[in-house]
């Protein structure tokens, strides 16, 4: 992946998160584009290029939060998995929720993984960074 920009969609309601992602985001060893959505609806408009979104990029990665507006975050899983020609995108759900019903449920709708946010700049960045060592280093990601 190394070899040109990483596209990452970012679903996130919360205007401080969607910063802190930012942030971390910038400094990173890979250059990253990062689209942000507010909301499930919109997310799933821009996943299948529909309305305002008819030249979307296809992400190669899509940062999904559980609580958000319109559609909820868990409704957006289940729907990017159960579309053939989204199910391919990995799904990391960045979440505050640590529930075990939360985590069990993201995992059996076709979540890749499921990590919750911690409190606090410094280890949320970590995290940010993290995950964007093992998406974008380790992982090998399928090329639409």
């Amino acid at each position: 992946m190394t070899g040109r920009c990483v596209e990452v969609l970012l679903v996130e309601d919360d205007p401080g998160d969607v910063d802190l992602t930012k942030e971390a985001l910038k400094d990173g060893k890979v250059l990253v584009n990062l689209t942000v959505l507010e909301d499930g609806q919109k997310a799933l408009q821009y996943l299948r290029r529909e309305g305002p979104f008819k030249q979307a990029v296809r992400p190669d990665l899509i940062l999904l939060d559980l609580n958000l507006p319109k559609k909820d975050g868990r409704d957006v899983l289940g729907e990017i998995k159960g579309d053939e020609k989204l199910r391919s995108i990995p799904v990391v759900v960045l979440t505050t929720s640590d529930a075990d019903v939360d985590i069990l449920r993201s995992y059996g709708l076709g979540g890749n993984c499921y990590v919750t946010k911690p409190v606090g700049f410094e280890q949320f960045r970590k995290v940010v960074k993290e995950i964007e060592d093992f998406w974008f280093s380790v992982v090998k990601l399928p090329v639409p």
